[in-house]
């Protein structure tokens, strides 16, 4: 048995929380949020308080907050041993007493959506390989895959998460604009964006790269851009320019 406290209450948390209650061999003792509302469907399952000073000690106590507000948050934190859930925060950033680390699952959370932790990897560090096997041991409870990454390390993996997953997030927004623009339905591209998503497990993303940057197919490019505002043309632009500049590497 591996007990746990959780400082939260956002998207990260939630999920944490609603894996944790599953699994026998965690105890999830307590859940510390400022807004209480954000865990009401969860109250009559944990034990909560808005009080930081009444935290119970516990073998992990993980804080899943926005990442300018961990510095600020350890520093009244007690307990023994204390984690942060942030990619891009530097494990020195925790200002606890105690012992320090990071638990940072690489997926991008939402509170309604249900995420399955199997699926999961989660990057971990600490000041102590004692402290790290506790980690891992959380890990496998939640049947997740770890990956030991220093701060420096798990900054990289965090801008690349970025590209991979905000920025291409903000391309599915702008083709579902072209697509409401033309009442086109949207659905008619998630075959071809499954497609791409499952390529590029078989292959690196520069062998998977098609279309009319890939061939230089500048009578499209220039179809294309007619049919674009001003803004949509400019990120147009600059992604055909970087793949042309990738295609020229290999």
């Amino acid at each position: 048995m591996i007990s746990v406290v959780i400082l939260g209450s956002g998207n990260v948390a939630l999920q944490l929380i609603r894996a944790f209650l599953k699994i026998d061999t965690i105890n999830l003792k307590q859940v510390y949020t400022r807004n209480q509302e954000d865990i009401n469907t969860l109250k009559d399952s944990i034990n909560t308080t808005n009080d930081i000073s009444l935290l119970k000690q516990a073998d992990v106590t993980i804080i899943a907050v926005s990442d300018d507000a961990i510095s600020s948050i350890s520093s009244h934190i007690k307990n023994s041993f204390v984690v942060h859930t942030s990619g891009s925060v530097d494990m020195k950033s925790l200002n606890n007493i105690g012992r320090k680390g990071v638990f940072y699952p690489l997926q991008s959370f939402s509170k309604k959506k249900k995420v399955d932790f199997k699926n999961i990897p989660i990057c971990l560090e600490s000041e102590t390989n004692e402290d790290l096997l506790k980690l891992e041991k959380l890990v496998s409870l939640l049947q997740s895959k770890s990956y030991i990454l220093s701060s420096h390390q798990r900054k990289k993996i965090h801008v690349a998460a970025v590209f991979a997953n905000n920025f291409s997030n903000h391309m599915y927004t702008i083709a579902n604009e072209i697509c409401e623009k033309y009442n086109i339905p949207f659905d008619i591209l998630h075959p071809l964006i499954e497609e791409t998503s499952n390529k590029i497990k078989n292959l690196t993303p520069e062998k998977a790269q098609t279309g009319p940057a890939k061939r230089n197919d500048a009578e499209t490019i220039e179809n294309h851009l007619n049919l674009l505002s001003e803004k949509q043309q400019e990120i147009y632009l600059k992604i055909t320019q970087s793949i042309q500049e990738y295609g020229k590497k290999l």
